[in-house]
């Protein structure tokens, strides 16, 4: 594919931008003529039922700018592959349409994701960890594929926890991925990625704190897949094994919050496919940060681990400097992954109670203001003049 000029980049945001601006609320109507809401209940954190189906919005948009842009701009290669990988995508978004209007149960949505992981593997899309010569080379790619797409899908499908999170950060590492992408030549991932940017910008205007509609399964499940699926195509500077860091630190925060609740979960021995208010967002504001505040805190570690990526793709044969900013970055993310652990979210926590009984315990005694007495002092004696002051 040649390089796309700059309008054409623009004009694929703004496309897709305006396009789910326009169809968000045609999706918010039809979500409440039909009742497919989203109800509060013990592991929801809205107060009052909030429509689904905004994921439409994001299919439709994405799929109608990329399908007119390939139309007017072809693809002189991988034609078949983009067209596969969209097909998977859109059929995932089906499955959490299903999901958002009946429940399907967290295993079928996991079968359908490793069965789209299983194809794109099968495209010729997958990971590059060992050489295929190599004995089971070629079965341990496989793998990682799977597990990689099932895992980021997911990922993403759990991060919608909280007003805009979800998308914003999709948003976020779209744009990471762009930039690697275009810096690398790979002008059609970049197309792709600034396409996702725009659908997670025109969606974030009805969905971002207090959200007027939330995407759903459909539209969870159809970012993520689609992520997962350009960071295997991407390709950098840096071709020694380091360079895998690229992607994971591009969907780092999405990764993060999901390794957080998986493990937690296994400690306290809850089922982690089950749902739960104890992500990283909840653990947050459980703290007492606004959602507002604690929604941008995470824009802002989702935006320097993109950085990141795009340093860490350039940096080439210059090993050494990768190996260390790596290795900072996952420093920091067990040192804040065990502080976010040891906030206690669950209910029968031990700890929560102990927290609660000491807050409590430290609470200022409510001010009683006096008894308002118009005959004066006990007796009705008139109270005694201030006495003068000496000049």
């Amino acid at each position: 594919m040649t390089a796309p000029t700059w309008w054409e980049y623009l004009s694929v945001v703004l496309g897709t931008t305006a396009v789910t601006l326009v169809l968000t609320p045609l999706a918010l109507r039809m979500a409440l003529r039909r009742q497919i809401l989203d109800h509060p209940n013990d592991i929801k954190a809205q107060s009052s039922p909030v429509p689904y189906l905004g994921g439409l919005a994001i299919v439709v948009a994405f799929s109608v700018v990329v399908g007119g842009a390939a139309l007017v701009h072809p693809p002189h290669s991988n034609g078949g592959v983009l067209a596969a990988v969209l097909a998977l995508a859109v059929g995932l978004a089906v499955v959490g349409v299903v999901d958002d209007i009946r429940g399907l149960g967290p295993w079928i949505r996991l079968a359908a994701e490793a069965a789209a992981g299983v194809v794109v593997y099968l495209t010729g899309t997958h990971a590059q960890l060992l050489d295929h010569r190599l004995p089971d080379g070629e079965i341990f790619d496989a793998v990682v594929t799977v597990v990689w797409v099932v895992g980021v899908t997911n990922a993403f499908n759990i991060l919608d926890n909280m007003d805009g999170l979800s998308a914003g950060i999709a948003g976020i590492a779209s744009l990471s991925l762009f930039v690697v992408a275009y810096l690398n030549g790979q002008f059609l991932v970049a197309t792709l990625a600034l396409a996702l940017v725009g659908c997670a910008v025109g969606f974030l205007r009805h969905n971002f704190h207090p959200a007027k509609i939330y995407m759903g399964d459909a539209g969870s499940l159809y970012l993520g897949f689609l992520l997962a699926a350009l960071c295997l195509r991407l390709r950098t500077y840096n071709v020694s094994r380091i360079s895998f860091f690229v992607p994971i630190l591009i969907l780092g925060v999405a990764l993060f919050d999901t390794t957080l609740v998986t493990l937690t979960r296994l400690w306290h021995r809850r089922n982690p496919l089950s749902g739960g208010r104890d992500h990283t967002s909840h653990r947050l504001v459980f703290l007492g940060v606004p959602v507002k505040v604690t929604v941008s805190l995470i824009y802002a570690v989702g935006a320097g681990l993109g950085w990141l990526a795009v340093v860490v793709a350039r940096l080439g044969d210059q090993r050494a400097t990768a190996s260390i900013l790596m290795g900072l970055v996952v420093a920091v993310a067990l040192f804040l992954g065990g502080l976010l652990a040891a906030v206690p979210v669950y209910e029968t926590s031990k700890r929560r109670r102990l927290m609660i009984q000491e807050v409590k315990a430290h609470e200022p005694e409510p001010l009683v203001p006096p008894a308002h007495n118009p005959v004066g002092p006990v007796g009705g004696e008139e109270a005694p003049a201030p006495a003068s002051m000496p000049m």
